[in-house]
């Protein structure tokens, strides 16, 4: 049996468009639904503490510029997605693409990982949930802090959440919706109100001068290209700014759930791209005029890396303000834990769809319309992770594998070009095949910023990943079932 096998393109349409006797997915969701889940997905952690730690160690107050370039370098890939996903409007997103294009192996890499990044991504958000709730209502950090045994409050949300995204996309659609009005409105009151205390010394020199970086980093935390090429990492001056674009990329990741929505869109390949979009759309918006208050306000030198929004306004003799802050902190890390939960069950539903899994884990709730086991499933192990195991220092494979996917989905949109010259395509990416190109190149050069120790741990998670699959999908699978009887 081939390991590259395909999965016919008819094949993949045809599950999107065919909801399989009523026990498919349910087409309910809109474009304003579409970017309600992205949001809710990307305007997270990032804006909330990336900010202040890229403007203190690396950019200064031209971190502006750091998330202007990084939200470039994620509309690269955005156009790729918004092709593919107008395409192939299907669940799943970058593993069902890597299943039509690149073989049956790359498939279960892509969907192994996505569900490492979105499994690991919720653990990891949920745990800061819980500490912000903590320090905005006083609680215990004997059960809601990162030095618990047992972080009860990661624990709860997660199966608060679990439900809503079991019970129904409309459900699931609804609060997210609701907490991306609450983030999105305190946002804006931080740029109006912080607008009022701007100086404008604070905002020179834009580009603080290169200086190399004491002490520095060793070892395995080292990032890949250090190790690589030999460099010496410096902070501030235009490489400064460059080094600040690749971490705080990291704050865009997440709008790719969207295109996991596919089959739950009502006309997908209009949908779909506006959806992708105006999320990146909002989200770049909101993160460069925050960065521009906060460095506005406070001397970069002297910004609260673990809460610079809070803390500006503190500086400024405005603390009142730091409780807003903390609940669009909560409202934001909420709607993040949701969606991840909700893109999880898609992914491991097409999987299971495929005979990657087994076909029982994918099963359609009849009333609810949700493949109501694997989210089930995810939720508890999402659950457990988030009470247990404090994931600061995984936090980094929620990226590598984000990106890992990004190179995947930039690589099959000219694959399928030339594979499937006059396949229709609702939106096409302009001048492919350079900008699929650079999507790829950009995505693979913020990969080798990331530490020696993430790439290993990446490898060991793909190592098990292959395994599984050598035991049960490579012979399971629909499409093995079909090489050995075309009939089936």
């Amino acid at each position: 049996m081939s390991v590259m096998r395909t999965k016919p393109l008819e094949d993949v349409i045809a599950q999107g468009d065919d909801d399989d006797g009523g026990r498919g997915l349910r087409r309910r969701l809109g474009p304003l639904d579409l970017m309600g889940f992205g949001i809710g997905i990307v305007i997270g952690t990032g804006i909330f503490t990336l900010t202040g730690i890229e403007a203190r160690d690396h950019a200064g107050p031209a971190v502006i510029v750091s998330f202007a370039l990084a939200g470039v370098a994620s509309l690269l890939a955005a156009l790729c997605y918004a092709e593919l996903a107008s395409s192939v409007p299907t669940a799943g997103s970058a593993y069902t693409y890597a299943y039509a294009t690149m073989g049956e192996i790359i498939a279960w890499i892509i969907g192994w990982d996505l569900v490492l990044e979105f499994a690991l991504g919720a653990a990891v958000v949920a745990r800061g949930w819980s500490g912000y709730l903590a320090e905005l209502f006083d609680l215990p950090g004997a059960v809601f802090g990162e030095g618990s045994t047992v972080n009860v409050g990661a624990t709860v949300i997660t199966l608060v959440l679990g439900g809503v995204a079991t019970a129904g996309i409309r459900q699931s659609s609804r609060v997210t919706n609701v907490l991306v009005v609450v983030k999105i409105a305190i946002c804006l009151f931080v740029v109006v109100a912080g607008a009022f205390f701007l100086k404008a010394a604070n905002l020179t020199p834009f580009v603080p001068p290169a200086q190399p970086v004491e002490g520095g980093e060793a070892g395995l935390t080292r990032p890949l290209s250090q190790v690589l090429f030999g460099l010496e990492p410096s902070a501030f001056g235009v490489a400064g700014v460059l080094t600040a674009a690749a971490v705080v990329f990291f704050a865009y990741t997440g709008f790719e759930a969207v295109a996991n929505l596919g089959e739950e869109t009502r006309r997908p390949r209009r949908d779909l791209p506006l959806g992708l979009f105006g999320t990146l759309a909002v989200s770049a918006l909101l993160y460069v005029l925050v960065s521009f208050v906060v460095v506005g306000m406070v001397d970069y030198r002297e910004i609260d890396p673990g809460a610079p929004i809070a803390s500006a306004f503190s500086a400024v003799g405005a603390g009142w303000a730091s409780s807003l802050v903390s609940i669009a902190a909560v409202a934001g890390l909420t709607s993040v834990i949701l969606v991840d939960i909700v893109a999880i069950g898609r992914i491991g539903f097409a999987m299971s769809r495929d005979g990657l899994l087994p076909a029982k884990a994918g099963a359609v709730h009849p009333r609810w319309g949700t493949p109501y086991r694997t989210t089930l499933a995810v939720t508890l192990g999402v659950a457990l992770l988030a009470g247990f195991v404090p994931l600061s220092s995984l936090a980094n494979l929620v990226s590598i594998g984000t990106l890992f996917a990004f190179v995947i989905v930039s690589v099959a949109v000219p694959i399928l070009r030339r594979t499937r010259p006059g396949m229709e395509r609702p939106f096409r990416v302009p001048f492919s095949p350079v900008v699929p190109a650079l999507s790829a190149l950009a995505c693979l050069y913020l990969m080798t910023n990331l530490s020696v120790e993430t790439w290993l741990r990446f490898l060991a998670w793909m190592a098990a990943g292959l395994a599984i699959y050598a035991g049960y999908g490579r012979r399971r699978s629909r499409m093995a079932r079909r090489e050995l009887d075309p009939a089936n």
